[in-house]
């Protein structure tokens, strides 16, 4: 039965694959644009061809691990289900700290509009603490480690 879902797997990243080198090509052969004005066509299928990809990629690691633990260990989807309700939470709270001020300096052709504004900074506010986080467990992480050796 596994070796039936490897060789799916397997024939599903070949189609993935050979699609998103047709679609490169296909940008590349057509030309892309030089600046925003001289669209030709080329840069929104590229862009959708990512997304795409990205959501089959999220849709494949989110099922496959809900598939994994439910029938290894069924408890851990409680500890799944908290953590989704934390990547919420902290969603909420970065979203209700994000301002969606505009863009100072902007020039472009098209102004964002407020609630793009307002996405924007909260998933900026998302980056800064998720990263400064991850900063903080790496120097707690190394303490801990130099704490625990000494004994």
């Amino acid at each position: 039965m596994e070796q039936k879902y490897a060789k799916i797997f397997k024939l599903v990243l070949w189609v993935l694959m050979i699609l998103s080198v047709a679609v490169l090509l296909w940008g590349m052969i057509k030309g892309y644009p030089e600046t925003v004005a001289a669209d030709n066509g080329t840069v929104d299928p590229l862009l959708y061809w990512a997304y795409i990809v990205l959501g089959i990629a999220l849709a494949a690691v989110i099922c496959v691990g809900l598939y994994i633990t439910a029938t290894t260990n069924p408890k851990g989807l409680i500890k799944i289900g908290i953590a989704v309700v934390g990547a919420a939470v902290l969603f909420g709270l970065c979203y209700l700290l994000a301002s969606g001020a505009p863009a100072v300096g902007y020039s472009g052709a098209k102004l964002p509009t407020a609630s793009e504004l307002k996405m924007t900074d909260t998933i900026l506010n998302l980056a800064y603490l998720v990263g400064g986080a991850a900063i903080l467990s790496i120097i707690v992480g190394e303490v801990m480690m130099t704490i625990r050796n000494k004994k």
